[in-house]
């Protein structure tokens, strides 16, 4: 007899998420998108909606700008489908040069657990003023 699994999925998280997207490079980035994003997925960062091919391009230009970092994440509630949390982001640019900002985000699941969508606010803590659009930059 075989048993069916009617366990519900495992819920990505930022912090995994942001790993893979940003502070793995071996990992590919379509593998690292799948993973953790669902086809139809949207973010708003800012006040500023990208699809997820304009997502994927964005994190694509954030591997050629970053050369590794941390994500700390603060405070995280899930309810449901719904995801919000408060984290850090400390990132090395290829420069040598240091980027601190904090991220409140809410999200959306999909019914695999992937994000369907997230809308953020950052706020930069230190950097450059060139460094301000990061969380949105292509």
């Amino acid at each position: 007899m075989s048993s069916i699994d009617t366990s519900a999925p495992q819920n990505t998280d930022i912090a995994a998420a942001l790993a893979d997207l940003l502070f793995a490079p071996e990992l590919d980035l379509g593998i690292a998108v799948e993973r953790h994003f669902a086809p139809d997925y949207r973010q708003r960062t800012d006040g500023s909606w990208a699809d997820r091919a304009e997502f994927t391009a964005h994190i694509a230009h954030l591997r050629t700008v970053l050369a590794g970092g941390s994500v700390e994440v603060h405070e995280e509630l899930t309810n449901g489908s719904l995801y919000a949390d408060r984290h850090t982001v400390r990132a090395t640019k290829k420069d040598g040069s240091a980027v601190h900002m904090e991220v409140y985000l809410f999200a959306e699941f999909a019914p695999d657990g992937r994000f369907r969508r997230i809308e953020e606010t950052t706020l930069m803590l230190s950097g450059s003023e060139a460094d301000r659009d990061l969380g949105s930059a292509r």
